[in-house]
């Protein structure tokens, strides 16, 4: 695994848990439709795994 990971928060984190709030805030996601570009790693595999529901993940090269 290397690369990146374009990762776009799509639904908002209101009426969430506190656990779903605190991995959208460590991958740098505040506001809807805010993208950021991480490292493809299995920690960060991990975190997206968690809120698949709400954001939207591409792989860069």
């Amino acid at each position: 695994m290397s690369g990146k990971i374009n990762i776009t928060l799509k639904k908002s984190m209101v009426g969430r848990p506190e656990k779903h709030r605190k991995v959208l805030r460590g991958m740098g996601l505040t506001r809807i439709n805010k993208t950021v570009q991480l490292e493809n790693t299995p920690a960060i595999r991990g975190m997206i795994e968690k809120v698949s529901h709400l954001v939207t993940a591409e792989e860069t090269r």
